[in-house]
């Protein structure tokens, strides 16, 4: 299977709702994505297998040193064939070439060895406040 990865690739905003919703497995939703990474991302990674949208992060930043991914999603049909890991991959070497010096992330509990053992993410102390 040979998937290609595109920094700040154009998608359609429908093909990005229909991934989250299965890749989260929720109600697919109207959000304009376009939009959204446009006006508060630093880039985007878009995984493709023969032109359609099968893997998604966003990278968000705070317009200096430390860049965050999020909304990270592989199809349900494509998951444990490295595509995740290509996505957080090719974020960490762009944010690296946007001069950042840190890539953070945050996730549930069992997405804990994919983040750590595939991506090589190190365990911090961070604090949240649920708004």
């Amino acid at each position: 299977m040979t998937i290609t990865y595109e920094w700040r690739g154009d998608f359609d905003n429908a093909a990005l709702n229909a991934l989250h919703a299965a890749g989260f497995d929720y109600r697919a939703s109207d959000v304009d994505w376009l939009a959204r990474v446009r006006r508060h991302s630093l880039g985007w990674v878009c995984a493709r297998h023969g032109g359609d949208l099968v893997g998604f992060v966003n990278v968000a930043w705070d317009g200096g040193v430390h860049a965050f991914i999020l909304d990270t999603v592989v199809a349900p049909g494509h998951r444990h064939c490295g595509i995740g890991t290509g996505l957080a991959a090719e974020a960490a070497r762009q944010a690296l070439t946007a001069k950042c010096e840190w890539l953070h992330v945050d996730f549930e509990d069992d997405l804990r060895s994919f983040y750590f053992d595939a991506c090589g993410f190190k365990s911090t102390t961070a604090g949240l406040i649920a708004l």
